[in-house]
Parts: structure tokens; sequence; C-alpha cells
């Protein structure tokens, strides 16, 4: 069984062209785009990996990144965050609290390949 993966992310196209990306490499991908409600689609759906956006309606991915990571139940998830601002502040704040990875949009396929596979460890 391939491995399952929740997108929290609120642009259509960057949707679709993940979506895609991962369901040819055999994952199962649920999507969710609004903040407030991030943590507990999380917690539903129980993901392998999360790819978080950082800019999303209502809640933004470093406040949801910080409570995925004060929770027992999620504090070691993969969190791959995903940002079109590739700014070093934003690198440093996710880092800081504990994004498992961090990407630029636009990203390459195979860039996003190599870190969800790392990140699930495949």
């Amino acid at each position: 069984m391939g491995k399952h993966v929740l997108l929290i992310e609120d642009e259509p196209n960057i949707v679709e062209a993940i979506r895609f990306i991962l369901s040819r490499d055999g994952w199962r991908v649920d999507t969710h785009a609004d903040g407030k409600t991030a943590v507990e689609a999380v917690r539903n759906v129980s993901p392998d990996v999360v790819v978080l956006d950082v800019m999303l309606p209502n809640r933004s991915g470093f406040d949801i990144l910080q409570e995925l990571r004060n929770d027992p139940a999620t504090e070691a998830l993969p969190v791959l965050m995903l940002t079109a601002r590739g700014q070093t502040k934003d690198r440093e704040a996710a880092e800081r609290i504990g994004a498992s990875r961090f990407m630029t949009k636009p990203f390459s396929n195979a860039e996003v390949l190599e870190s969800m596979r790392e990140l699930a460890g495949v």
C-alpha cells in the first residue's frame, strides 16, 4: 500500500500539480484548504506526511505547524512547508517551529517526489 499525504493548500493549481505528481507515484492524496480547520483535518486523516502551505485562509501555516508540534500525537509527524516567498526569515521560522523540510514555489516535480519519499522513509 502506498503512503498517505494530507496536502493543506488553497491554490487549486498547486493542489492539482502536487496531487498529480504524488498519485502517479502511488501516494494517496487528501487535500484541505482552510487554515482554521487544518489541525483537525490532520487528526482526522492521520497522514504519513503533511504538505503545509505558509499562506492559508484564516490561519498561517506557521501557527498550524506550532500546534502540531505541541501535540504529542502529531509532534513527530513529517511536515513539508511550502511557500511562495523563499525569504530566509520564513525558512528560519519554519525550521525553528519544527518543519521537517521547506520548499519554495515554484518547485520541480522531482524535488517534490524526492522530498516526500525522504520524509516518508520510502
